[in-house]
């Protein structure tokens, strides 16, 4: 199914705020089976897929039993695309060498602060063979990991989203609500694109390294929707005066 991010499924669990599983370049129908399954399990129903391998997902949703979450799982272009309607990334990763630029965060200890976001949640979960790169994580606001013993520290796809949305539902105290809203995804991505376009006018490099530092360095600012409204309107400054008053 093609996405379209303006007609998600139907909602989760109550109590919840709306989340998203997005897995990234999964290529095992049966991982990509058990993952749509464990969604079914407790109650969440809003699956994207971006990068997947195509025949898997077909073999996944022709196989006996499928859930309907696999069989409604959308496929998008990009990963931008995928999250746009997110104003909380929160992405998966396994402790590793590689050096992390994000704030990493025990599953037991992120969850609260996921059931108490007051907008839309996507959980990225990286394919079965590399896990998230570093261009996905440049998307994330944070990064969680599942605690395991060293000798074997990566999880099946599948049982890493079992266990991180059984964490999300096992707690059923009531959850305080944050009172600012936060800036979605696409409004931040408009943003960081003008904000790239006033630098490479300016005569700053623009390159795949700088854009994902860019990306990082917005996320980390947690904006509201007015913030990214008022910046905006200055980027649109800036930017017509290094076009030398010309329109952008």
């Amino acid at each position: 199914m093609t996405g379209d991010i303006t007609a998600p499924p139907e909602n989760q669990t109550p109590g919840l705020p709306p989340v998203s599983v997005v897995l990234v370049s999964p290529r095992n129908p049966l991982n990509i089976g058990a993952a749509a399954r464990a969604m079914s399990n407790f109650g969440f129903f809003d699956l994207r897929l971006f990068e997947a391998y195509r025949p898997s997902v077909e073999e996944a949703r022709s196989a006996v039993g499928a859930s309907s979450v696999i069989t409604q799982a959308r496929e998008f272009p990009t990963l931008a695309a995928a999250i746009a309607d997110a104003t909380l990334v929160v992405g998966t990763h396994s402790l590793g060498p590689r050096a992390m630029q994000h704030r990493m965060v025990r599953l037991e200890q992120a969850a609260p602060e996921i059931r108490a976001h007051s907008g839309s949640v996507a959980l990225l979960f990286g394919s079965e063979k590399y896990g998230l790169g570093n261009d996905h994580l440049s998307y994330c606001d944070f990064l969680v990991h599942i605690p395991t013993r060293a000798e074997h520290g990566s999880m099946n796809l599948g049982q890493a989203v079992a266990v991180a949305l059984y964490e999300l539902i096992r707690n059923d105290a009531p959850i305080a609500r944050q009172e600012q809203p936060r800036a979605a995804q696409e409004q931040l991505q408009l943003f960081e694109e003008r904000l790239l376009t006033v630098l490479e006018e300016s005569g700053y490099a623009r390159t795949p390294s700088t854009e994902e530092k860019v990306r990082r360095l917005i996320r980390r600012m947690d904006l509201e929707p007015h913030d990214v409204t008022v910046w905006q309107g200055m980027l649109r400054q800036i930017l017509w005066k290094v076009r030398g008053g010309q329109p952008g």
